[in-house]
């Protein structure tokens, strides 16, 4: 590996008009591969910080934070439909790049999701999939460093553009694979999700679904939807993490404590000491007021929530998830492209649970034979010393 010392110089791109003959360039690729540096620690929205795009030959990165740099032509070619982008990892790519330019780049394909399906197992990392199928040694010792630092030192550059040019083998390999075992369809169905742009809306009337909390009835649920919005817009108000509001802990406390005057508040174990005699307490006050005069009606059936689960509920998802492990064995997929474990969770409780493992091609791969198998209609067995799927 070149040391310190022996690594080029590479210059970001700074300039509206460099960016704008690259990307003119670019627009004759048949694909291009793109990454981006970002930091959001002390942020509610990513800061994006660097930009890096390669096509067959050559790569560059770009410099959003330069003065006077427009990035029109980078968000062209972006929406440029002659033109497959290719990323590793997407999804906060897309949501910063949706934040900037208010659409998603297209057409695109995601690796990380490709090698899922091609059975490199579960979120498979860049570093792991570059060195099987480009045999690249990538240092990542750069990946958390200062990305808002200027002038990038020649480690940061180097590492940042190694993630477009290896993952142009990458893309090309995995096409193969895909074209094999004939599961670009597979593909296609998850880069949708991906590719949506409610996807990258965050409604906070549906942040409470992020909290764990072991509510005992409606009125606590009511709460907990309505402190955890506040906390929501309180953090995209004043671009905060949300911890830096309310830890997600602090939210489940208030929800099943209810407090409804400043000195309840002060009993609360996980929120400061003081809070109630501020601005924050007074507008958890109001969020709990709100919560408890909700609409019973509007309020979900808190008994659905995967805490709640019955012993033999928890008892069919425990079989299940094993099963999963083994279908997707036998099959050559990662267990995460088929089901998350709280989409097990909802199956076995609920026959008809609306999660994608009942529909399309997940409920062909595995979604029946699970419902066989919560039913006794099917079963795990062992067959040459390795556990099998039989149905009798």
């Amino acid at each position: 590996m070149l040391n310190k010392a022996e690594l080029p110089h590479i210059d970001p791109i700074i300039t509206t008009e460099a960016l704008s003959a690259f990307c003119a360039r670019m627009a004759d690729e048949e694909f291009i591969t793109v990454d981006t540096e970002f930091l959001r620690e002390t942020t509610y929205y990513p800061k994006l910080c660097l930009i890096q795009v390669a096509g067959a030959v050559e790569g560059v990165l770009i410099d959003p934070l330069a003065d006077g740099l427009d990035l029109a032509p980078f968000h062209a070619l972006m929406a440029n439909e002659k033109v497959l982008k290719v990323f590793h990892a997407a999804k906060q790519d897309f949501e910063i790049l949706y934040l900037l330019a208010g659409a998603l780049p297209h057409p695109v394909i995601d690796t990380q999701i490709a090698a899922m399906v091609c059975g490199f197992g579960d979120q498979v990392g860049y570093e792991a999939i570059a060195r099987k199928l480009a045999g690249a040694a990538i240092d990542k010792s750069s990946q958390f460093t200062d990305w808002t630092r200027r002038p990038l030192t020649a480690k940061q550059a180097n590492y940042a553009l190694s993630d477009v040019t290896h993952l142009r083998t990458v893309y090309e390999k995995l096409k193969i694979q895909l074209a094999e075992t004939g599961r670009s369809t597979w593909l296609e169905d998850e880069l949708s999700n991906l590719t949506d742009p409610a996807t990258y809306i965050v409604n906070p009337e549906e942040s409470w679904r992020r909290i764990k909390a072991r509510i005992q009835n409606k009125k606590q649920f009511g709460v907990l939807m309505s402190i955890a919005a506040w906390r929501e817009r309180e953090a995209q108000n004043r671009n905060v993490p949300r911890g830096r509001i309310l830890k997600d802990e602090a939210l489940a406390e208030i929800a099943i404590q209810m407090p409804q005057k400043p000195e309840a508040i002060n009993d609360l174990r996980l929120v400061s000491k003081g809070t109630a005699n501020s601005s924050m307490g007074s507008a958890i006050l109001k969020a709990v007021a709100e919560g408890l005069a909700r609409d019973p009606k509007t309020i979900p059936d808190f008994k659905g929530r995967n805490d709640e689960m019955s012993a033999a509920a928890q008892a069919a998802a425990e079989v299940l998830k094993l099963a999963l492990k083994v279908a997707c064995e036998s099959e050559g997929i990662a267990p995460k492209l088929l089901a998350s474990s709280s989409e097990i969770d909802a199956i076995a409780v609920d026959d008809e649970a609306d999660v994608p493992l009942l529909h399309g091609w997940r409920r062909e791969v595995f979604g029946n034979l699970a419902l066989d198998i919560k039913h006794g209609k099917a079963y795990i067995g062992m067959e040459n010393g390795r556990a099998k799927l039989f149905r009798p």
